[in-house]
């Protein structure tokens, strides 16, 4: 009987052994359009039908928390984010009386992903559509990576509904297609189709002087997309919009937007399109921010340079007290 005992307990004990080896639950897959991922506002959605598709494009409409000055800020989400992301940004404008509005382009966050023809005009003047929805006439445009690219050509084919342009490390700040080899977007396409956990994290990594644990949310949100069975749809949109941003420069645009500029460049960025596919030797030449947000302060009429020291890509979250005085400190001019 004793032996029957021990026995038994050797064998709870076994099975004991995997379940705690697997303690780590697998990450639940998220959907494309970030259903069940909880933004700080309520999310609305304008019906749109672009190229014969209808679609729907997200967005929050966040009025003055402090006492409202009767002006508004529109925030431009960078390729690998969404609206969610500007969520301190959000606050602290609220806080300072404006009114905010964040929309998810169409082809990210929680909005609609076709296959279309992407361009920096259609998803400008989508965006203008919005702003008019909204019976909002004048705006200051703030953009991020991509969201520069595009706040820069909404400030440049809406001069008259952009008070102010402000431009947090913008990608774009060259002509990528100078030395970055071309790809096709079905080449892009099976590339995106490879994306891994381990991936998205080391190339999320080299936007920051220091990895800290509360940014891996933003790798685990790009990361389980792909486990979503709509993935392909979405790398499909990846890789259209990185087409996008090569094919569509806005840098000799510069001189020809006369809304006034902050452009704020965290130092230490090194962000490029198509590093991968870049020679060491180009690749030493991409990416310099800190002689590129110089080249670019000459180049736009009216701009301001502020600087970060030891900042990279994402000011807002690795410096959010400066860029928030930089950014509050210009729209109070």
């Amino acid at each position: 009987m004793a032996l029957s005992r021990s026995l038994f307990a050797l064998a709870l004990l076994l099975c004991t052994v995997p379940a705690t080896a697997q303690e780590k639950k697998a990450p639940e897959p998220l959907g494309i359009a970030l259903e069940g991922y909880a933004y700080p506002a309520p999310v609305q959605f304008l019906p749109l039908t672009l190229q014969g598709q209808d679609v729907r494009m997200a967005y929050m409409d966040v009025p003055a928390s402090g006492k409202a000055n009767g002006r508004t800020v529109v925030l431009f989400h960078g390729k690998n984010f969404f609206g969610a992301y500007w969520r301190d940004t959000v606050h602290a404008l609220s806080q300072a009386g404006y009114r905010v509005v964040v929309p998810d382009q169409v082809g990210f966050g929680k909005s609609s992903k076709p296959a279309i023809d992407y361009s920096f005009h259609l998803l400008a003047t989508q965006t203008k559509r919005l702003l008019e929805k909204l019976e909002i006439s004048k705006a200051a445009i703030v953009g991020h990576s991509m969201g520069g690219m595009l706040a820069t050509r909404f400030a440049r084919l809406f001069p008259e509904t952009t008070t102010h342009l402000i431009l947090e490390n913008p990608i774009g700040l060259e002509d990528y297609r100078v030395l970055v080899p071309w790809r096709s977007t079905e080449e892009l396409y099976r590339d995106q189709l490879g994306t891994t956990e381990e991936s998205v994290r080391k190339y999320q990594k080299t936007y920051y002087v220091t990895w800290r644990p509360e940014y891996e949310e933003y790798v685990q949100v790009l990361f389980r997309q792909t486990l979503s069975g709509e993935y392909p749809r979405l790398a499909w949109v990846s890789a259209a919009t990185e087409q996008m941003i090569y094919q569509q420069p806005v840098v000799h645009e510069f001189p020809q937007v006369t809304a006034p500029l902050l452009l704020v460049i965290g130092q230490a960025d090194r962000t490029t399109i198509g590093r991968a596919r870049v020679s060491p030797e180009a690749l030493t030449k991409l990416g310099q921010y800190p002689e590129l947000g110089k080249r670019a302060a000459k180049a736009f009429p009216r701009a301001t340079l502020v600087e970060l020291p030891n900042v990279g890509h994402i000011p807002h979250f690795e410096a959010p007290e400066k860029w928030h005085e930089a950014l509050l400190g210009f729209l109070g001019k």
